[in-house]
């Protein structure tokens, strides 16, 4: 029996896969904790899931209008917010309750997320066996390497925050905190994320599916019976759980473009109360939808991109309208045009004949749901959970 402790950051598309590879390790015998945002983490784990606290303790006034500045930042004032005021600033608020957990937890691997640093210095520091959970698979493609000025501006935050941490020579030795010299699990394919440039060879698992909160007020009895051939087409509109706040227009130009297909089309959008306003008959707006128990029902998705829901979608052969916003987005949405998978579209600018445009391409060009489901075989082939169980197990 070995502990694995999961570093994981407060957001739901990094901590979901966990989740998953967490359980398949309880089945083989080990013990699996995981440390992160008091509050918000403790939402997304199972009730018997063991929780370290590490960060979470920001006034929420603070948090709040964080939150509402990154809302508005886009292209290089996105890039610099990203790493300036939200992840060199997370890793200082969660180094302190890691260290706390790895004492009374005493695991034998570290699984620290990409974006979750605090869990790489604190591997590093103890010299404990790490890996990387990479849940996102832009960073594994040298996302600023068009621009080198960026990228080396990165990789100098991430030296002095080291050194601010005490690894001098660690870090020399070790790299970028970003990749675990030991393993990275990177939870896609080749098939979808095209090749990667990160030091060492990361293994490549696919997405990993698991148990999530059911919300069983979901009123499945709304959406049509029948055959597939017969029935309404099914669509699922979800920019994420950070960015909706930001999709009032967008969904406005959604709900127009549903709304003229009342006849062929039926329409899930997952939006923050007060977002979306009057909804026509084949729309079902709620804010909070359970996604992978839906998939399946689905035809299509449209998304912002975000790496969790890409993958999700694309492992139950569902092709993609992606509109990025920031962040990931634009790398993820790249990966699913050129895998055929998907049409893009400009979140900030897009109009209903461009949107109906994208929707009646993916629905009705078989070529995009045969790309789709070739990805959705890769992902398969690649192992998922229980793949990633593997690998973590050899680092014990």
């Amino acid at each position: 029996m070995s502990r694995f402790l999961f570093v994981v950051p407060p957001l739901a598309g990094h901590v979901n896969p966990t989740i998953a590879v967490g359980r398949e390790l309880d089945r083989r015998g080990h013990r699996t904790a995981w440390a992160g945002h008091r509050g918000l983490v403790a939402q997304l784990l199972p009730p018997d899931a063991r929780l370290f606290p590490a960060g979470g303790d920001e006034p929420e006034d603070v948090t709040r209008a964080q939150h509402a500045r990154w809302l508005n930042l886009r292209g290089l004032a996105g890039i610099k917010f990203f790493w300036e005021e939200a992840l060199i600033p997370l890793a200082r608020t969660m180094l302190p309750g890691v260290e706390d957990a790895v004492e009374a937890f005493s695991p034998d691997v570290l699984v620290a997320d990409q974006q979750a640093l605090a869990g790489a210095v604190v591997a590093r520091r103890r010299g404990l066996p790490w890996a990387t959970s990479a849940t996102t698979s832009a960073e594994l493609t040298r996302p600023y390497s068009a621009l080198p000025k960026v990228d080396a501006w990165v990789r100098e935050l991430l030296d002095a925050f080291g050194r601010e941490c005490g690894l001098d020579a660690a870090s020399a030795a070790g790299g970028d905190l970003r990749f675990s010299d030991q393993l990275v699990v990177a939870f896609t394919t080749p098939e979808l994320m095209g090749r990667s440039d990160v030091p060492g060879s990361p293994v490549f698992v696919g997405p990993a599916l698991g148990e999530r909160p059911h919300d069983s007020d979901f009123p499945w009895g709304w959406l049509d019976e029948g055959d597939p051939g017969m029935r309404r087409r099914r669509v699922l509109v979800s920019l994420g759980t950070l960015n909706g706040e930001a999709g009032a227009r967008f969904y406005r130009v959604a709900l127009e473009v549903v709304a003229a297909l009342a006849s062929s089309l039926q329409a899930i959008v997952a939006a923050p109360p007060g977002v979306v306003g009057a909804s026509p008959d084949n729309v079902l707006v709620r804010p909070h939808v359970p996604q992978l128990e839906l998939l399946p029902h689905l035809d299509a998705v449209v998304s912002h991109s975000g790496h969790n829901t890409v993958c999700e979608a694309l492992a139950h052969g569902l092709p993609l309208v992606v509109a990025p916003i920031r962040d990931d987005q634009p790398i993820v949405a790249g990966q699913v045009v050129a895998a055929g998978a998907g049409v893009q579209v400009r979140f900030g600018r897009v109009r209903a004949p461009e949107l109906a445009g994208a929707l009646d391409a993916v629905l009705g060009d078989p070529a995009y749901s045969a790309a789709a489901r070739r990805i959705a075989a890769s992902f398969a082939a690649a192992g998922g959970a229980a793949a990633a169980a593997d690998h973590l197990e050899k680092l014990a």
